[in-house]
């Protein structure tokens, strides 16, 4: 038998590749690619393309992808419309020039939603057109693909949705696939129950994507039945067959066990196979259930941000620079810190945007990032972002990232204090200085009272002040000792202090020395230098009755610490005696 082949190898070329393909069906690839090649060699583009099939599968050669994407070409040369649509999807999966992998390579590959290597659609085109207008449904989905998938330049959606069709209507796999991909993409409803049964044909056929989508459906009900149990079961199948986004899927819901059975040590397992095949939704999922035990594991999950992050995922990016920042997990490193945040913000993730954006006001930023910042705060701030207006009102103010420019400060503020007290209370200092705009008490005022409402510390105490001082309306001591009082009992040392300010002249509250020395030891105590001078003066001369000259001096001499030439004086004064 070996001789006959040997005989009708050198005789008659058509006649060795009819005994390798009767070879290779009975399982004697190595036997088969001999006749194979011989008939190749002779210039049978069917030969050539069978070769090439064994060169990229590793059937009775060692597998070469170089060597399968030359004998690829010859046949396509030659007119094989199966060559021209697997050359093109080798293209189009941009493994058309690598050799050193031994893993088949189908039409099916291009539909992996994962691709790894970088695609040249330009150069699978024309081989896919030549094979799909020769009859191929596989090269007539190839080059739908292509023409969905591929740059603006070559993208017509509608007539890739033509070739699918035709590849679906041959009953191709793949054309069935992307004919449900292309129906999904138009958004209509009527087409759910088609796009559920071109999938299923697609999911029949082992396609892991269309066994993914059809879980997909499934879980929600759409072209099908709600089955939940079914939809683990696909996805399951998906997962087992390689695909990172149903792994990633499965893991999820085994976790939450928002399918049918929760398993979280199965679901972790899942999760870790579709991080480690590069899926950045499980990374980060991964990261999150590291960060979320009741002891974190921050070495852990700062590993796996990094993966998310390195892959663009901005809210990894955002907790990977939070770590840097706190130091958890990873060397505290503030610029590396701020380096991902800068990742995250440029990305279009708003809370990083705004993290990097108030380390700029508060300094920590360099001219770039006061750029940036200005940038993020006026186009959030243009779309009514009250906090955004505000942001970039203090930009104008400090002159961060822009030209400091008071008038754009004050109108940014006014339109921010609509609905924010820290804002409300910015723009009535604003009016009370005449900063930006022409001073005006009244309504500085009316400002500060719309914030002290709100409960805000700041703004009680400075409205306190107006009515105490009657600037911009009736003078009234007792409201003031009021709203003092709201802001002390919210720790407010400024307002301590003044109430014992009240206390000891008498004026909106009783006169009480004793309740003078209280409140001016409260204040004192928090590091209040006015507070501190008061005081000292009482324990000193014993106002309130309590002697104590020992503990006034020391009060004394911490107020002079803080630059309070009344009280140097005065220490001086004990000290000559």
């Amino acid at each position: 038998m070996a001789m006959m082949d040997r005989l009708a190898g050198r005789i008659h070329p058509p006649l060795a590749l009819r005994r390798a393909i009767r070879l290779a069906e009975a399982g004697k690839p190595a036997e088969a690619f001999r006749l194979m090649a011989t008939a190749a060699r002779a210039g049978i583009p069917e030969a050539q393309y069978r070769v090439a099939r064994c060169y990229l599968e590793g059937s009775g050669v060692p597998p070469s992808r170089l060597e399968g994407a030359r004998w690829l070409r010859r046949a396509a040369d030659g007119g094989n419309a199966d060559a021209q649509a697997l050359l093109a999807a080798l293209y189009t999966t941009g493994l058309a020039e690598n050799e050193d992998t031994a893993a088949p390579v189908s039409s099916e590959s291009m539909f992996n939603s994962q691709p790894s290597q970088k695609p040249d659609f330009e150069t699978a085109l024309p081989l896919a057109q030549k094979a799909a207008e020769a009859g191929s449904a596989t090269g007539q989905a190839i080059l739908g693909y292509i023409l969905s998938k591929g740059p603006k330049t070559i993208r017509d959606l509608d007539t890739a949705h033509f070739w699918y069709e035709k590849s679906a209507a041959a009953g191709c796999p793949e054309g069935c696939l992307g004919l449900a991909v292309s129906l999904i993409r138009r958004k209509q409803p009527e087409h759910r129950t088609r796009i559920a049964e071109a999938l299923r044909r697609a999911a029949d056929a082992g396609l892991p994507t269309a066994i993914y989508l059809l879980a997909a459906l499934t879980e929600r009900g759409m072209g099908v039945p709600v089955d939940l149990e079914s939809a683990a079961e696909l996805y399951q199948l998906a997962a087992e067959k390689g695909l990172a986004s149903a792994q990633f899927r499965l893991g999820l819901s085994l976790i939450e066990g928002t399918l049918s059975r929760q398993d979280p040590a199965a679901g972790e397992a899942w999760l870790r196979r579709a991080a480690l095949a590069g899926n950045r939704d499980a990374c980060y999922q991964l990261a999150e259930l590291y960060m979320k035990r009741p002891q974190p594991d921050y070495v852990e999950s700062a590993a796996w941000y990094r993966r998310a992050a390195e892959a663009g995922h901005q809210v990894a990016a955002r907790s990977l620079a939070s770590l840097y920042l706190s130091g958890n997990g990873v060397a505290l490193d503030v610029d590396e810190g701020k380096r991902w945040l800068r990742v995250a913000a440029n990305g279009g993730n708003r809370e990083s945007q705004v993290d990097l954006a108030n380390l700029v006001l508060e300094g920590g930023g360099d001219r770039t990032d006061d750029v940036d910042a200005a940038e993020w705060f006026g186009a959030n701030a243009s779309s009514g972002d009250a906090i955004a207006a505000f942001n970039l009102g203090l930009c104008f103010s400090e002159g961060i990232g822009v030209r400091k420019d008071q008038e754009q400060a004050a109108m940014w503020m006014r339109r921010a204090a609509e609905g924010m007290a820290q804002a409300q209370y910015m723009y009535a200092r604003m009016l009370q200085d005449g900063r930006g705009m022409v001073a005006d008490q009244k309504q500085a005022r009316v400002w500060f009272e719309r914030a002290a409402k709100t409960g805000m510390a700041d703004a009680q105490v400075a409205l306190g002040e107006m009515l105490y001082n009657g600037r911009g309306g009736e003078c009234s001591p007792v409201a003031a000792a009021r709203l003092f009082k709201q802001a002390a009992a919210a720790g407010h040392v400024g307002a301590m202090y003044a109430i014992g300010a009240l206390y000891e002249s008498g004026q909106g509250l009783s006169l009480d020395r004793k309740a003078a020395q209280k409140w001016f030891a409260a204040a004192a105590e928090r590091g209040h230098g006015h507070a501190q001078l008061m005081l000292g003066r009482y324990l000193c001369k014993g106002i309130a009755g309590e002697h104590d000259p020992v503990a006034g001096r020391m009060w004394l001499k911490r107020a002079a610490a803080q630059g309070l030439d009344e009280a140097a004086n005065e220490v001086g004064d004990f000290e000559r005696g």
